[in-house]
């Protein structure tokens, strides 16, 4: 009976700073993703994940992050880079990192989805790692900088609390506007246009990587350290935190779409 509440216990304990977007931005990020995939490949998702969606299983790989089986999965959901690299370097750096990362974990877990000869379970996994690293890889402290651990090092105050920007970002301003997840989903997609869905699903990894590190040069220089978060922040940073949840939703769908074309 223990055995069977531990996975459950370890995920209570699990520090919130590990969860990008938090769970109701994972599980928008799935929702938007739902609501444009093709028909081909909303049926090839069904016949993996059977009685789950795209939405719900969005928070599976932090939620089994804390059990040993998956130890290795930790560094699976960021990829931090120096401060200061222009377009190119930030790319070179990008493709030229062999420890575990965001961007190789995602780009390995999609092969094994679109292979054919792996096993159901395995398929499942990498369809669950994909869902969720995509929308990692869109909140830009999950591209933050080497030398302050994507943020996690710059201590802040918001709402009277101490938490850290990577944090904040994570979860605080999404909190702070006090929408369920389907509510962000429906407000956020009803911005979506035929020609933008295209534009963005046509866009390669390694730019959403390249949007995420330079969002992030912006927050690391528009938010003070050290000192109270007032009520100005939010409105000034929610359009960017919005914009890139739908980026990430969007182009959820275009990578399932693609993969079971």
């Amino acid at each position: 009976m223990r055995k069977r509440f531990l996975p459950l216990l370890l995920l209570l304990l699990t520090p919130l700073s590990l969860w990008a977007w938090g769970v109701d931005g994972h599980r928008a990020v799935g929702k938007i993703a739902e609501q444009h995939l093709s028909r081909r490949a909303r049926r090839e998702v069904q016949q993996l994940l059977r009685t789950e969606t795209v939405t719900m299983v969005s928070t599976w790989p932090d939620e089994i992050r804390s059990d040993p089986q998956f130890k290795e999965t930790g560094p699976w959901h960021y990829v931090n880079t120096p401060s200061g690299l222009n377009h190119e370097q930030y790319v070179q750096q990008l493709k030229a990192q062999t420890d575990p990362n965001a961007y190789n974990a995602m780009l390995a877990q999609l092969a094994i989805l679109k292979d054919g000869s792996k096993t159901q379970a395995e398929r499942v996994a990498a369809l669950k790692f994909v869902v969720h690293l995509v929308g990692d890889v869109h909140q830009p402290l999950h591209a933050g900088h080497a030398e302050d651990k994507g943020g996690n090092d710059i201590k802040v105050k918001f709402r009277g609390r101490d938490t850290n920007l990577h944090s904040l970002w994570d979860s605080g301003l999404l909190d702070y506007q006090g929408l369920t997840y389907t509510e962000m989903a429906t407000a956020y997609d009803a911005r979506l246009r035929g020609s933008v869905i295209r534009k963005l699903q046509a866009t390669p990894p390694e730019e959403w990587l390249w949007e995420s590190y330079q969002a992030s040069n912006q927050i690391y220089q528009e938010t003070p350290t050290n000192t109270d978060i007032d009520y100005r922040y939010y409105p000034a940073h929610a359009d960017l935190m919005r914009q890139r949840i739908i980026e990430a939703g969007v182009r959820l769908a275009g990578v399932l779409n693609k993969a079971f074309r």
